[in-house]
């Protein structure tokens, strides 16, 4: 049995887990051997994988100091996993690594010691937007650091057409070496987590109907202008906002919510380990992001037929929504159109069903089995 490695050196709750799972229990389906290569590895993550995947947990021997923020924490952490990166890969010599993250740790790993492991490295983000959002400087560094390592890759994932032409555009790699691969997003068991109880009262029938934000409090998220938006929402009609979700903005956000008047209709909920019971009853899905590469939460809502609005943000976004035609766009940062689609979806039932029946035709594009067998034909193997 051959063996194939994922590398993912911090495994964040998140869509990202879903996306390893997935490619794993794929993987697995074809009579690989699977190792998760990673530093930190959640107690819902494990429980999500199939028995017979193999979580290597890679020593953390040294952390680099955050010199004043020059070192991102991330990148502070795929530094310190080298040396067991290196070791695993004299040691097991797998068939392949696919690479999630720290893709320029893992071509330099491989080259280090001269490995014949075939290395595919995934790119999840807009980089040049990612980029320029980061305030440590070394990060800004990142591009040259791609620019002259990812034509060392044996192939190069981006997971969407937007991500490819950014990565084309800003790091130079020519465009016919990038292969999208769109995240493996949902299968069946969205639509039985969705149907389980949801004792939540803000979803109980007669409520003011919910709209509904899943995702990271981070500024790349952008939830301020989600809550702009809702707040202008909230001055035509009854309504409700939750955002899921955790992270260093949440202080920040009810402050907000104070400030604009509108704290008593607005619930931050924190991290759910099944965000898809909240979505299913949710009158209207919002992505508010600055950017993105392919936002799983935007697919999931999609896949679970509810309306949804989003930014028009590089990248994904536009992929998904078909342009318009599943669901409208916004700018990025407006929220006075970004309220105006919101009420539209509430107040025209007709005009959002038809968003979601678009939005369905088109769906099974992100269905694990479409995303595997493209991964197989780039490990030189044939789906069945």
């Amino acid at each position: 049995m051959e063996k194939v490695a994922i590398f993912i050196p911090s495994l964040e709750r998140g869509g990202v887990e879903r996306n390893v799972v997935y490619l794993a229990k794929g993987l697995i389906e074809h009579s690989f051997d699977v190792d998760i290569l990673t530093a930190n590895a959640g107690e819902a993550f494990l429980k999500q994988l199939p028995a017979s995947a193999h979580v290597v947990k890679l020593a953390v021997r040294w952390m680099p100091p955050r010199l004043g923020g020059i070192f991102s924490d991330r990148l502070r952490l795929a530094l310190s996993v080298l040396p067991a990166l290196l070791s695993y890969l004299r040691r097991q010599r797998p068939k392949a690594v696919v690479s999630f993250q720290s893709s320029v740790a893992a071509i330099w790993a491989k080259r280090l010691i001269r490995s014949q492991t075939r290395l595919i490295v995934r790119e999840s983000n807009t980089a040049s937007v990612a980029t320029a959002s980061n305030k440590d400087w070394f990060s800004r560094l990142v591009p040259r650091l791609k620019r002259y390592s990812y034509p060392k890759a044996d192939a190069i994932v981006a997971v969407s057409q937007g991500v490819a032409d950014d990565l084309a555009q800003n790091i130079r790699i020519p465009r016919d070496r990038i292969h999208v691969i769109y995240n493996p997003t949902f299968d069946d068991s969205i639509i039985e987590k969705a149907a389980e109880p949801l004792e939540h009262e803000g979803f109980q029938s007669g409520r003011p109907p919910v709209i509904l934000g899943v995702g990271r409090l981070t500024d790349q998220k952008d939830f301020v202008t989600l809550l702009k938006a809702f707040a202008l929402v909230r001055t035509r009609a009854a309504a409700r906002l939750v955002i899921i979700g955790d992270g260093a903005d949440k202080a920040r956000l009810l402050a907000l919510a104070v400030e604009l008047g509108v704290e008593p209709d607005v619930q931050l909920r924190g991290f759910e380990v099944n965000p898809y019971k909240y979505m299913a009853r949710a009158a209207v899905f919002v992505l508010s992001s600055i950017y993105e590469g392919l936002p799983n939460t935007l697919i999931e809502a999609q896949a679970l037929g509810v309306p949804a609005v989003s930014t028009d943000c590089p990248s994904g976004p536009r992929e998904i929504l078909s342009n318009g035609g599943a669901g409208p766009l916004v700018p990025v940062g407006d929220s006075q159109a970004l309220a105006a689609e919101i009420l539209r979806l509430l107040e025209d039932k007709e005009l959002a069903h038809r968003f979601v029946e678009e939005g369905l035709r088109g769906i099974g594009r992100f269905r694990p089995e479409k995303a595997i067998k493209q991964y197989l034909g780039l490990l030189g193997t044939r789906a069945d």
